[in-house]
């Protein structure tokens, strides 16, 4: 038998349950003589009279009855679900998986991701903690968080924070003891604290520029670690000199727990950027996020 068109049940159903070509054609949204051909053609696909036509009335047959009976609930049925998946669209939900230092989880995620996840309790967001250049496609993440310029170019690319500082610090009673470095090339003869990145295959060397000078210092020390909070506490606790970005030590700059060198030597860099593949179609829940999460100066 051919496949019946679900449209022409629909037409069907709504006849019978009106008892009126006309009433159901006005709800259908077509005209009356359309719907009568719609439903004469679901007659003969059938092989059966579906509903008895007079002058004054149209009611179901037998056949009609039953089908009216079994398909109509079921039909409603499909006709909710639809429905309930319109409010998917309508109310964002779903898990979101991010890759992130946690410097800027810390810094510019979470303080913006907060407010977001209350609004949108449907969201789920899975945040993981890497200073590695992460293939966000290979580990199945949906975006990565790094600065604008470790960001591929074939990436889409959104600006999520301001121009970052760094600041070379210290406890003061570290510099009564080993003085002040004067220029960056000072920093070979202090203790300092060390941080590990696989980016830069092994320990990272601190940038300094000046001017139209660049350079970069291999610092030694007693203490490695691979997460900015830890070499902070480091440094508070004496154990050398760290170089971190400056917002995250402004507070003990300015109770004096801690001392800055090398000002004029460290300069603004691009800030964080969230990026995701160009072929990646993003969810409605992704798209909030993403206008959620973006830099507005």
């Amino acid at each position: 038998m051919q496949r019946t068109n679900l449209n022409d049940l629909v037409a069907f159903l709504t006849v019978a349950r009106e008892r009126s070509f006309t009433r159901a054609a006005a709800k259908l949204g077509i005209s009356q003589s359309s719907l009568s051909h719609i439903v004469r053609a679901l007659e003969m696909r059938l092989g059966l009279r579906l509903l008895t036509r007079t002058t004054r009335s149209v009611s179901p047959t037998e056949a009609g009855d039953r089908l009216l009976r079994t398909v109509g609930p079921r039909l409603d049925e499909v006709a909710l679900e639809l429905d309930s998946l319109s409010e998917l669209r309508d109310k964002p939900a779903g898990t979101i998986r991010l890759t992130s230092t946690d410097y800027a989880t810390d810094t510019i995620l979470w303080p913006k991701l907060a407010p977001f996840l209350r609004r949108y309790p449907e969201v789920n967001i899975e945040i993981i903690t890497d200073y590695g250049l992460t293939d966000i496609a290979a580990e199945r993440y949906d975006a990565g968080v790094r600065p604008g310029e470790q960001v591929a170019k074939d990436m889409i690319a959104v600006r999520i924070g301001p121009d970052i500082r760094m600041a070379v610090v210290g406890d003061p009673a570290y510099f009564v003891k080993w003085g002040d470095p004067k220029r960056p090339q000072d920093l070979v003869r202090h203790r300092c604290i060390k941080l590990r990145l696989p980016t830069y295959g092994g320990l990272y060397a601190w940038e300094f520029e000046k001017g139209n000078r660049e350079l970069k210092v291999r610092v030694e020390g007693q203490l490695t670690f691979n997460g900015i909070a830890q070499m902070v506490n480091a440094a508070l606790s004496g154990f050398g000199l760290a170089y971190v970005p400056e917002d995250v030590v402004q507070q003990h700059l300015a109770k004096g727990r801690l001392k800055r060198v090398l000002d004029d030597w460290c300069q603004p860099y691009t800030g964080y950027h969230l990026y995701y593949a160009s072929r990646l179609q993003p969810s409605g829940a992704f798209a909030l996020m993403v206008d959620a999460l973006r830099y507005r100066a």
